[in-house]
């Protein structure tokens, strides 16, 4: 199986660190969290990762350089921002053939199984499989509303006022159908704002279980840090 890891944000809440470190390599627990999804990708069967960049992109590349996991790590420079599907769309040749892939944010802290993720859009084939958890600040996130055979009946990205506390991880399993769903002329393209709404009633979601923290902030990170070492 194949993986996109997007990688390429400023990480600007997290400066001053992300002023000489970029946000992927931020440490936590004496690990870069690009260490610890690399440690995941392998466990969850993943061959090929496509990591794209763009703010300090030299410690990523060394970063690769020096893997010597199972996994094989291609990265992709991007000049300028295409936003989350946009980085997608430029790459799907990267996917082309494949039954499934994943897409991942790496700016989260994971300890979790994505074998329930996968497995379930095996089973329901969809553009899209959310992997959601009941999270403490939904409205930080996007938000699904789940039908009883997993099909996603509401999305909204980061609302006022969620209408559930069923949030939006970040952790995808994808078909090549996504793609057309995503619009080629439109830069920069989110997939959580702007192409996920459109596919309601065409993709479906999974509640997974384990550990996930957003580390973009520096009260997040302090939080993380806390939080898995007391694991």
């Amino acid at each position: 199986m194949k993986a996109f890891l997007l990688a390429a944000g400023l990480g600007t809440r997290l400066r001053p660190i992300t002023e000489t470190t970029p946000k992927c390599l931020v440490p936590v627990g004496g690990r870069p969290l690009l260490s610890y999804w690399m440690d995941l990708l392998e466990a969850q069967g993943v061959d090929q990762v496509l990591i794209n960049l763009h703010h300090l992109p030299e410690p990523v590349l060394r970063f690769a350089r020096e893997y010597r996991g199972a996994v094989r790590i291609e990265t992709v420079m991007e000049p300028e921002l295409l936003g989350s599907a946009g980085t997608l769309y430029a790459n799907r040749s990267f996917v082309e053939g494949e039954d499934q892939f994943l897409i991942l944010y790496a700016d989260n802290l994971v300890d979790l199984d994505l074998a329930p993720l996968i497995a379930f859009n095996a089973r329901h084939p969809a553009p899209l499989t959310v992997g959601l958890m009941r999270l403490e600040n939904p409205s930080a996130r996007g938000i699904a509303l789940l039908g009883d055979d997993g099909t996603i009946v509401d999305f909204e990205e980061k609302p006022a006022r969620p209408k559930s506390d069923l949030a939006s991880t970040g952790l995808f399993a994808a078909r090549g159908t996504l793609f057309d769903a995503i619009d080629p002329d439109r830069r920069p393209c989110d997939l959580g704002g702007d192409v996920m709404p459109g596919l309601v009633g065409r993709m479906n979601g999974v509640e997974l279980h384990g550990y996930l923290r957003d580390v973009g902030t520096l009260e997040s990170l302090a939080a993380a840090e806390r939080e898995w070492n007391g694991r």
